[in-house]
């Protein structure tokens, strides 16, 4: 009895969610084509998957111009390395990096 009761309980919100759907649902319409002189492709990313020993390297470049690398090494976890300012200079960065580096003292020490 438990089991019907609890079969129930959780069936009924399922059965809630079907009832509440439109009937008078229609398909999108297509989606338009690019503005002139811009092609469809333009604005995503070539990737380049190379082998630097044991790591694999990812290269992303838009219009031919590398602005990040992302490094997985066989051992440990994958990072960034990204040109932030567009110069050549690349920076380090982990997956939840933010860049923001804020000053740390000690305070005290026992």
């Amino acid at each position: 009895m438990r089991r019907f009761i609890a079969t129930l309980l959780l069936a009924l919100p399922f059965a809630a969610f079907a009832a509440d759907q439109p009937k008078n649902l229609q398909p999108l319409p297509d989606t338009p084509p690019p503005p002139p002189g811009v092609m469809a492709g333009d604005n995503e990313p070539q990737i380049t998957i190379k082998k630097r020993g044991e790591d694999k390297v990812e290269e992303y470049r838009i219009h031919g111009k590398l602005y990040m690398m992302k490094i997985t090494p066989r051992i440990g976890k994958p990072y960034y390395l990204v040109d932030q300012r567009g110069d050549g200079n690349f920076i380090r960065q982990g997956s939840l990096d933010t860049g923001l580096r804020p000053p740390m003292w000690v305070i005290h020490q026992w």
